[in-house]
């Protein structure tokens, strides 16, 4: 489904209220408010479309046998950061070679917070990684004083698209930026590729390297919110990859990058461990956080889905185990994508839902932003060096964009729950529905609630002795706003 068919149905049906009376509307009690229903269901053309107004109604203690999505405002979580999509060299070299209406298309359906689904956050990778048509570097080889430091390779098409995000989001997003390898004569197997570790004596130079990067992006007028130490530093890839154990990161923060940036002036950048799977989540956060030393420069534990993938088995308890032990860090959703990407099966529906799981126990769990991997792919799932192909909620053919499910199931999060919104307590009374919940900072209550069965579910939505009756369709995502 083309984007424009769904943006004329969003368009026609915004509501736009003064300061004044949004204030008026947040401070009734919550009988006096409208629901106003937004749903994407399989087999159908709702796409984020709203569907419905609802009213709440006196509705005492529940029967047992009565459906109910139950949320409480008063109990509060985590705040939100905001939620986006990584601009890599794959991404941006396709939008570059789209047409001027096409790209146009693009940056609205990603980043107009009114017209579009709102994204705050941008991931970006300092260097190549595998979603790059080739390999290589910003200094030339042997170059430990970074005299040669140039980021030309990223003026052709990232830079561009990062700074046209920007524009359309309203001249600001917050961008981080993730290594997926030192360069290769810094590493013990002297090579970009293939896993390796970077050699003791070079720890200084590349956590200079950093520091270049910033300067350089933030001299194009791109200011740098946030970093990551290591892409995945478990795995050994046949793309760029270089493996840091907990001690080995812990102590590189600790010794060499966290010093680095605080002397720089760069030490409010908000620094991330880890960035890597749910599996050993634990274990990376427990050996960087248990030690005071490293733990003061950093604000979070970054992380992926990729986990026992193949199998179906994905540990998203971890994460809650996580937010438990180390309640003053934040948890950041950094990558995810469908691997092994397919073109015949871009519409399948169980991809959105994919994304739906993981978003809900992830914010269940603590998690305060989340970023999706490449925002734009071509019908292959690449360019990629090493045909590491994959799926992205937007793909371009033929010069035209195609939207999957994901994009909207994404959407249903990201264009109304704004940066600063706090979770709050909701629980849904049987499992075939799953739920999270939000207050965002203009007092609004947003409420998700996904049906990733074939049945179509009746329930109550109930707040403090109050309820509205409604409806979740089988494959659904929907979002109710009061």
């Amino acid at each position: 489904m083309k984007f424009t068919k769904w943006y004329g149905v969003i368009a026609g049906c915004s509501v736009l209220l003064t300061a004044q009376a949004q204030q008026q509307r947040n401070s009734l009690p919550v009988e006096k408010r409208s629901i106003i229903v937004y749903k994407t269901a399989a087999n159908t053309t709702l796409r984020i479309t709203p569907t419905d107004t609802l009213h709440f109604a006196p509705m005492a203690q529940p029967l047992e046998t009565q459906v109910c999505v139950f949320v409480d405002p008063t109990h509060r979580f985590q705040k939100i950061t905001g939620f986006g999509g990584a601009i890599t060299d794959a991404s941006a070299e396709v939008f570059g070679k789209l047409g001027a209406a096409e790209q146009q298309e693009l940056l609205k359906a990603y980043y107009d917070k009114k017209d579009g689904i709102g994204y705050t956050l941008v991931r970006t990778t300092i260097g190549s990684s595998d979603f790059s048509s080739s390999s290589y570097a910003y200094v030339q080889d042997g170059d430990t004083a970074l005299k040669t430091f140039s980021i030309d390779h990223d003026r052709q098409y990232r830079i561009p698209l990062i700074k046209a995000a920007m524009k359309t989001a309203g001249g600001k997003l917050d961008v981080f930026a993730t290594p997926w390898s030192p360069l290769g004569w810094m590493k013990s197997n002297n090579n970009v590729l293939q896993g390796g570790k970077l050699l003791p004596q070079y720890r200084q130079v590349w956590a200079n390297h950093y520091i270049k990067f910033i300067k350089a992006y933030e001299k194009e007028g791109i200011p740098i919110w946030g970093l990551s130490v290591q892409n995945e530093p478990m795995a050994t890839q046949k793309w760029e990859s270089c493996i840091f154990t907990g001690e080995e990161e812990r102590d590189f923060i600790k010794y060499y990058l966290g010093p680095t940036l605080a002397k720089a002036g760069f030490g409010g950048k908000k620094l991330m461990a880890w960035d890597h799977n749910r599996d050993l989540i634990y274990q990376r956060a427990s050996a960087v956080l248990n030690d005071p030393a490293a733990a003061k420069y950093v604000w979070g534990i970054a992380f992926h889905w990729y986990e026992n993938w193949s199998g179906g088995l994905r540990m998203l308890d971890n994460v809650a185990r996580v937010h438990e032990a180390f309640p003053g860090k934040a948890l950041m959703f950094t990558e995810g994508c469908i691997e092994k990407f397919n073109w015949d099966k871009v519409s399948d529906w169980q991809y959105g839902e994919v994304y739906g799981q993981n978003m809900i126990s992830d914010f269940n769990n603590g998690t305060s932003g989340w970023t999706d991997w490449n925002i734009l792919l071509d019908e292959q799932g690449g360019p990629n060096h090493v045909g590491n192909y994959c799926m992205a909620p937007v793909h371009a053919k033929d010069g035209k964009l195609y939207y999957s499910n994901a994009f909207y199931y994404i959407g249903h999060f990201s264009k109304f729950v704004r940066p600063g919104a706090q979770r709050v307590a909701a629980t849904p009374s049987r499992s075939k529905l799953e739920a999270t919940a939000f207050v965002n900072p203009d007092g609004k209550t947003v409420v998700e609630v996904m049906n990733r069965s074939d049945e179509e579910v009746p329930f109550f939505l109930w707040v403090n002795g109050k309820a509205a009756e409604t409806k979740s369709l089988a494959h659904s995502m929907t979002t109710f706003i009061y």
